[in-house]
């Protein structure tokens, strides 16, 4: 049994955004229907970074996936997060292929991020904030794009060089660089950077306002003030997970916040055991952390893309 291997330029071209909505959606109902595992994501720290193995299992699919985030990669030329998934064959527990999970990570993170937009965010929502202009900003925009009808994009970052080319990737979009305080007055705002000091004030963000909190997702880390989370309607996509590595986890160490305030999961969403936003003038936020469904889910679909075209390289790895 050959095991298939696919490389980030196969990744890329099997990679479709709405197909990348799709499959982690439904993988966040099986987890609210008890149809997913999801063991708790293992970190291991580096001097100049960390490691996370993130396993799960949905019906049809399980795997692993082995991830790095090291923050000083940009001065190497790499990016800062890079990983290796394993996509199992859950029956027998054979390889069935072995996926560069850069770019899946990147799309399945932007792909979560717009999910919960649809659930949370205003319906007649139109402007999108981006703040932090990385690889992840890309795929924030290219998911939100396909769920709302997107008039202006707001972008910050405090490279304006980063801001400007996130800006002229997207030149069928009315999208500028702006100020901090600008983009978080969107009607959705997507954090996503490293800070481990919040930035994103309370009275930045307007009546009805939904964040997408994506880029605290390790002890110490945090963008926005506490403030904003006791305020706000919190929805996470794995309540131990947040607690420890999320948005919340600083907030919820220094006494501001309870992992009991949480409103609801994600997969609470999805599955409409709770509902979203209460009024039109909440502010909701999304505690994202990344959960390894959204990998598996992923991955899977884009095996099954690959197999059906017949053209990717296979090993015999196991030798059976």
């Amino acid at each position: 049994m050959p095991t298939l291997v696919l490389d980030r330029r196969a990744v890329r071209e099997l990679l479709d955004m709405g197909e990348v909505i799709a499959a982690v959606e439904q993988a966040f109902r099986d987890l609210g229907q008890g149809k997913a595992k999801l063991p708790p994501k293992s970190y291991v720290a580096v001097p100049d970074g960390d490691f996370r193995a993130m396993p799960a299992a949905l019906p049809g699919a399980a795997g692993l996936k082995w991830v790095n985030v090291h923050p000083g990669n940009a001065a190497r030329g790499l990016p800062t997060v890079m990983g290796v998934m394993v996509l199992n064959d859950p029956a027998t527990g054979y390889p069935l292929a072995l996926l560069d999970a850069t770019d899946l990570t990147a799309f399945r993170t932007g792909a979560t991020a717009a999910i919960a937009s649809k659930y949370l965010a205003r319906r007649d929502a139109r402007t999108l904030g981006i703040i932090g202009a990385g690889r992840q900003a890309y795929s924030q925009i290219e998911a939100h794009r396909l769920l709302f009808d997107i008039t202006s994009v707001l972008v910050y970052d405090l490279d304006p060089d980063n801001a400007g080319k996130l800006v002229a990737a997207f030149p069928d979009l009315t999208a500028k660089v702006s100020t901090l305080e600008a983009a978080a007055g969107a009607d959705i705002v997507c954090t996503l950077t490293p800070s481990r000091r919040p930035y994103l004030k309370r009275a930045w963000l307007r009546p009805g306002a939904h964040v997408n909190a994506v880029g605290a997702d390790a002890e110490g880390n945090e963008e926005l003030e506490p403030a904003v989370l006791k305020e706000a309607r919190v929805i996470v996509d794995d309540v131990t997970q947040a607690g420890a590595a999320g948005e919340i986890n600083v907030p919820v160490a220094q006494g501001l916040f309870s992992k009991s305030d949480i409103y609801a999961t994600l997969a609470e969403l999805v599955t409409g055991a709770k509902q979203g936003r209460g009024d039109d003038a909440d502010i909701t936020v999304f505690d994202a952390t990344g959960v390894a469904i959204e990998d598996v889910a992923v991955a899977s679909v884009l095996y099954k893309k690959a197999m059906e075209r017949g053209e990717y390289p296979s090993l015999d790895l196991l030798g059976f």
